[in-house]
């Protein structure tokens, strides 16, 4: 039953005095002669007509609560009134109570307005039966959900929270959810909850098409409670960069059997190249397989995707295309069902006797119509650049078979030509794709079913494939200004041509940046947008595009640049009146001021003043007060006075404070001193703070000399005062702090009587920094080589100062430092920096939420700087390469010096014995700008070049010079150089030889002496002598081939000679050969090292051999041998050999460590020939396991008390089975009863001693060997009596035998002493 009290009451009696009035004029016009029967016929009217006004149900009697024992009954009443009579429902827990749905569980009563509800029996968990609807609940919210921002892909949640009166568990507030004023429903893309004193909204899978407004609507007894905020969704990642976004808001329209048109909305393309065209992909129902519906792109927001199948179920989505890729996909579109409307409305009900039901189609009724109709209406639809869409009506006589179509084209008064010859089609709308660019055409339409075809329809108007329209006009007047600290409102005039537009994209760009950034990625409607997410003090320019199905519009023309900054108002109220001390006829008063300036700077303060026993204010300054400190004079000493404060700023003057407390005007005699006050704070973080505060006004009997500081959790009255000694200084840091704590502070000041009152708590402050904080930067102009202290601050509002300060003191006109700020960076720069200036720099914001930072400035920081500032101040130009020579062609010297970089304006000189070189005779001076080369070439390099040369560079400010001294030695070495060349470029003017005598190896090991020839001709000759006599070769030498040869044999010593000549010159090469061998040995060496083999690998008895096999080998080879790279010096373990037609080396009793790869290194002296072979331990390069081993099981030392049995017993392994051997004293062990040997499996070998006795001691060893080699090791046994005591072990001594240098065939040695061992397992070792 649904109640307003109130109005109903209030109608009612005006209604009542309204007719009451009416009635007494008429009593008082009445004649003499109306009778009093008359007058009663008039008042019974009256009260008639009180009973038939309408009246809003309302409760008399309202329900009261019960409290009953379980299972008794319950009879509930309640009486209502109303006109018409109401009608009453009854609920428990909000669910209506239905007596039919439970019989026997209650019984409802109505009688005369009374109304009951018995519960015959009660239950304990009896839940309460309201009357109360959701809408009549009192909600108050409060913690509004703000503007939020999501990136595709993600989820956000918006959460308000609210007060509910009752709060009913049962019994929700109704919530309403809204985007774009469009009511939302729960489904998987949108989760809503109601309870717990929250409405919350979730989207766990964000898309561009949840970009909105959105609003919560709460119904409340007094109507309704709103709240709005933008929720605004950014492209997620493209897959490609330069991709284009998603497109959004797919949806199907024009539904057919086979056919849909499928129509969205374009991205915003900010920085991306312009969209080509889009995909379009369907998916059927229980399916996760996307088909592409389009081989081409389709450039409008438009596509009729057909072939479908009758009655399936599809989703849709898009992608969009540019140059530089495909976009990720769209959100799905809602589910559709391939079937036509026209087919619905074929069916018809009848009813039978007024009680069944029977549906049927037309063509039932048709008869017996077999061949169908011809259709109608042939017309098209849709016309753009790349499609056409035709439709027509069906026909009215269809036949009961199933109906399909034919379609017909004709281009002017050419043929017809069928469109559809693959696929029946069934909806009467077709997309025809493949029409000729400036033809016009004409369409009809056949109906088809199994029994024949109909005649044609009537063709449609022609039509040409051409774009109806385009993109709409550009926007234009876009106006920016200010609006929040962090929004801009935005408005423009809407585009002239708007061609069914879509919305608009707002973009923005930082004033002094190239890149542009979408301030919405879903078209809005309006011509009034509110930009979100900026930057505080930053300058903006906005610029607006339209959009509609054909794609985006032309960019307005940018707004003019706006700053970030609130809209100016009044300033809020000031608060914290304290009072700082009184004489008796005055009081110093302080505050604080208004948390919020109104975007303007506030300029003054104005003081009210009254008596506590007064209603009216009397203002006490005015001239504007600019300071936060005020006496007021002319009190009444022990009158108590409240103040209030006012602020003014630009726009006004603001709402005054809350008045003061009670203040008592007496004088202060008190010996300690007053409170400090203004508590402020400088440097919030996570964990640490700086406290700052003003002296006290009233000081006491002396002066202050230090302050405590007491901090205490919000809330909490509980102080700890943080310095155990006072501080003298008006500021102190605080550490330890938790991370998100709220505090409260207050300072005590102390002079020589005491502590005085505390002041003030200071506002609370929550220990955690501004997002985006930075902190002091220290550093040394490039350019100029000035040192300086500079912060970026996160947030600067339009009147913001940035306040630098010393040891937390202001620094003024200082002429040590110059302050300079830009934009959101302050710097301060110090003018000739030196130790006076070394301590704790700060910087305040003003007009923020507290930006500030600190630097502490450090002697070590200070003179590394001072380093680099000189090196700025005073550049030298880098280089890579100092004052150089080298000797060129034709013996010229050419003097350079290598620079990191130059510039095109470098200046440069040399200098030779303390006189300038210019160019010209004799020199040649350059440079080049690319290399950062510099050169001065000499021609004529003579003894009179002898001396120091050097070069002097300018480039800039930057200067350096290099010196080159070249004298002595130095000198000599020099000039022998230049002289040999300008004999050797004169040489090279006739015949010569570019290649002197050499020797050369041929790959049947034949020796050559070859030279090779150049600048011949035909007449030139070539001589071969030996000892100065001339040899003729079999062969005559051919000059014009370049090269000559003799071959040489190791019998041919001497010194042989080529002589080359004609007339131009001649020109002799000698070689001489000694006779001692080195030409024969070396020519064999180049012969046999490039013979060499691959590596092989052969076992042996001591291990595992390396081979390389070729034609020659002697030790005066140089080979070396590595393994993984490291360098193999010849050792017991690592032999290195060879024989006379083999390099090898020996592996002795091989491990792990001896796997990897192995090399061989030969040089002939020309040429490195490499050999190598991977001993990896896999495969049939195994190292260890073909040789016999001992695998494990034996100790160093047994020692055993005779007459018990010694049991030796060991795991060997190899490759073939190895033989066993035990020895005692190196004397074979024979089994027998008193000593067994054993050999189990080939794998397990036993020693077993019964009954031992003090005979059995000495060293017992076992010899394990196959024909790739073995082990030995050794076991020292002690047997002790009965009743002595168990002997130390004595291990043996001597070392263990060394094997020889394998050869070719190496014997397997005899084993020999023990080796000296650990206690322990015994570790076997290789033979």
């Amino acid at each position: 039953v649904s109640t307003n009290k109130h109005t109903e009451k209030l109608r009612v009696t005006l209604h009542s005095q309204s007719n009451c009035l009416e009635l007494q004029t008429l009593l008082n016009n009445l004649p003499n002669a109306m009778s009093c029967v008359q007058v009663r016929e008039m008042m019974t009217r009256r009260v008639d007509y009180l009973d038939e006004i309408p009246r809003m149900p309302d409760f008399l009697l309202a329900l009261r609560p019960h409290t009953v024992w379980e299972k008794t009954p319950i009879k509930l009443f309640c009486t209502v009134q109303g006109n018409p009579r109401p009608l009453v429902q009854w609920y428990k827990a909000g669910v209506p109570i239905y007596p039919p749905n439970t019989p026997g569980k209650y019984k409802i009563e109505s009688k005369y307005g009374v109304h009951s509800l018995e519960e015959l029996t009660t239950l304990f968990n009896y839940q309460r039966i309201s009357l109360i609807h959701a809408s009549k609940l009192e909600v108050g919210l409060f913690d509004r959900f703000p503007v939020t921002f999501g990136v595709e892909g993600e989820s956000a949640t918006l959460v308000c929270s609210m007060v509910v009166v009752p709060d009913l568990p049962n019994l929700p507030p109704i919530a309403q959810w809204y985007r774009d004023d469009k009511l939302l429903t729960p489904s998987k893309l949108v989760e809503m909850s109601v309870g717990g004193g929250k409405a919350r909204l979730t989207l766990p899978h964000l898309a561009k098409d949840d970009e909105g407004l959105y609003t919560l609507r709460i119904f409340t007894k007094d109507g309704t409670s709103d709240h709005s905020a933008y929720l605004f969704v950014s492209d997620a990642a493209p897959t490609t960069a330069g991709a284009p976004g998603a497109p959004m808001s797919v949806k199907v329209y024009d539904v057919g059997s086979d056919y849909v048109l499928v129509a969205w909305k374009p991205p915003n393309t900010v920085n991306e190249a312009p969209i080509t065209g889009y995909f379009v992909d369907r998916c059927e129902a229980g399916s996760d397989t996307w088909v592409q519906c389009n081989d081409a792109p389709v450039k409008v927001c438009k596509y009729p995707a057909h072939g479908l199948h009758v009655g399936r179920t599809y989703y849709f989505r898009v992608r969009a295309v540019n140059k530089a890729g495909i976009s990720r996909p769209s959100r799905k579109s809602d589910k559709v069902i391939a079937l036509d409307d026209a087919e619905r409305l074929r069916l018809e009900v009848i009813k039978i006797k007024g009680k069944y039901e029977v549906v049927i189609k037309d063509d039932e009724l048709e008869g017996h119509v077999t061949i169908p109709g011809e259709p109608t209406d042939v017309h098209v639809s849709e016309i753009f650049k790349s499609y056409v869409v035709l439709s027509w009506t069906p026909p009215s006589r269809r036949g009961r078979a199933p109906l399909w179509y034919i379609i017909e084209k004709v281009s002017g008064t050419g043929a017809w030509r069928r469109i559809n010859t693959a696929v029946k089609l069934h909806s009467p709308r077709y997309p025809v794709f493949d029409l000729q660019d400036g033809q016009k055409y004409q369409f009809r339409v056949y109906s088809v079913n199994a029994n024949g075809s109909s005649e044609a329809s009537a063709p449609s108007e022609p039509v040409q494939k051409v774009d109806e329209d385009g993109v709409p006009s550009a926007p234009t007047h876009v106006v920016a200004t200010r609006n929040t600290k962090t929004s801009v409102f935005v408005q423009w005039e809407a585009s002239k041509e708007q061609k069914s537009l879509m919305g608009y994209y707002i973009d923005a760009r930082v004033v002094g940046a190239k890149e542009w950034f979408a301030c919405n990625n879903k078209p809005f409607k309006h011509t009034r947008f509110v930009a979100h997410g900026l930057i505080q003090g930053e300058t903006y320019v906005f610029r607006v595009q339209a959009v509609n199905v054909f794609g985006l519009s032309e960019e307005s023309q940018e707004s003019s640049p706006v700053s970030v900054q609130p809209a100016l108002a009044i300033p809020s109220a000031p608060y914290g009146i304290t009072m700082l001390s009184s004489d008796g006829s005055s009081i110093t008063l302080a505050w604080k001021s208004p948390k919020h300036s109104g975007g303007s700077r506030i300029n003054a303060y104005y003081i009210d003043q009254r008596d506590v026993n007064d209603t009216v204010w009397t203002e006490v300054n005015l001239a504007a007060v600019t300071e936060r400190v005020c006496t007021v004079d002319n009190l009444t000493e022990g009158n108590y006075y409240e103040f209030r404060v006012q602020a003014g700023n630009l726009v006004g003057v603001g709402l005054p404070s809350d008045p003061s407390p009670p203040l008592k005007c007496e004088a202060w005699t008190m010996e300690e001193p007053g409170p400090a006050y203004d508590l402020r704070f400088s440097e919030v973080r996570s964990h640490s703070l700086v406290i700052l505060w003003k002296a006290p006004v009233y000081t006491g009997a002396s002066s202050v000399t230090g302050y405590f500081v007491d901090m205490a959790k919000k809330g909490s009255s509980e102080f700890v005062t943080l310095n155990q000694e006072t501080v003298n200084r008006r500021y102190l840091q605080v550490t330890g702090l938790e991370e998100g704590e709220t505090y409260v502070f207050r300072v005590r000041a102390v002079n020589a009587k005491g502590v005085g009152k505390p002041s003030e708590l200071s506002d609370p402050v929550c220990a955690r920094p501004l997002p985006g904080t930075k902190e002091i930067v220290a550093g040394v102009d490039e350019e100029t080589g000035d040192i300086f202290l500079s912060l970026e601050a996160c947030e600067v509002s339009e009147m913001s100062e940035f306040v630098w300060s010393k040891n937390y003191k202001t620094i003024g006109d200082c002429p040590r430092v110059s302050v300079s700020t830009k934009g959101r960076t302050s710097r301060l720069t110090f003018t000739n920096p030196d130790k006076d200036d070394l301590g704790r720099y700060s910087v305040f914001v003003t007009d923020t939420d507290g930006v500030s930072s600190s630097y502490t400035l450090t002697e070590d920081t200070l003179n590394t700087m001072l380093e680099l500032s000189y090196a700025i101040r005073h550049p030298v130009v880098p280089l890579k390469h100092g004052l150089n020579y080298e000797v060129l062609e034709k013996g010229h010297v050419r003097f350079w010096v290598q620079a990191e970089k130059l510039s095109s304006s470098v200046s440069y000189r040399f200098i030779f014995n303390d006189k300038e070189v210019k160019s010209g005779e004799g020199y040649k001076i350059s440079h080049d700008v690319a290399t950062g080369i510099i050169q001065m070439t000499v021609d004529n390099f003579t003894r009179a070049s002898e001396g120091t040369y050097t070069v002097q560079i300018h480039d800039g400010k930057a200067k350096t010079q290099s010196s080159l001294v070249l004298v002595g030695d130095v000198f000599k070495a020099a000039l022998k150089e230049a002289e040999f060349q300008r004999r050797e470029h004169i040489r090279k003017q006739g015949p010569h030889f570019s290649e002197y005598l050499d020797f050369t190896v041929t790959e049947d090991c034949t020796v050559l002496l070859t030279c090779k020839v150049a600048n011949v001709k035909k007449e030139t000759t070539f001589q071969w002598y030996k000892d100065d006599e001339e040899i003729v070769p079999e062969t005559p030498p051919n000059v014009m081939s370049g090269a000559c040869g003799l071959p040489f044999s190791r019998k041919d010593q001497g010194v042989y000679k080529a002589v080359l000549s004609d007339n131009r010159g001649k020109d002799t090469s000698a070689f001489d050969i000694s006779g001692k061998g080195s030409i024969s040995l070396l020519s064999y060496c180049v012969c046999s090292c490039a013979s060499a083999s691959d590596l092989v690998l052969q076992c042996t008895p001591e291990g595992i051999r390396l081979q390389c096999y070729m034609k020659y080998y002697t030790e005066e080879m140089k080979t070396i041998w590595k393994h993984k790279e490291s360098k193999i010096a010849s050792s017991e373990r690592m032999r290195i050999g060879g024989a006379a037609e083999m390099a090898w080396m020996q592996i002795c009793d091989p491990t792990d460590r001896e796997k990897g790869l192995y090399s061989i290194e030969i040089s002939d002296g020309v040429k490195t020939h490499v050999r190598s072979f991977d001993l990896s331990g896999q495969g049939k390069h195994r190292l260890v396991t073909y040789r016999g081993r001992v695998l494990g099981g034996l100790p160093d030392v047994a020692t055993i008390m005779e007459d018990k049995s010694l049991s030796l017993t060991c795991t060997v392994g190899g490759e073939p089975t190895p033989e066993v051997t035990w020895l005692k004293n190196e004397q074979e062990v024979e089994s027998n009863e008193h000593t067994r040997v054993t050999f189990d499996g080939g794998k397990f070998s036993s020693l077993v001693i019964n009954q031992v006795t003090p005979d059995d001691s000495g060293k017992y060893s076992i010899n394990v060997r196959n024909k790739y080699g073995g082990e030995f090791v050794e076991i020292t046994v002690s047997v002790y009596r009965h009743g002595e005591q168990i002997p130390e072990p004595k291990l043996g001594q001597s070392p263990g035998p060394k094997s020889p240098t394998p050869g070719p065939k190496s014997p397997t040695p005899a084993p020999k002493s023990p080796t000296i061992r650990q206690l322990g397992k015994k570790k076997p070792t290789g033979r």
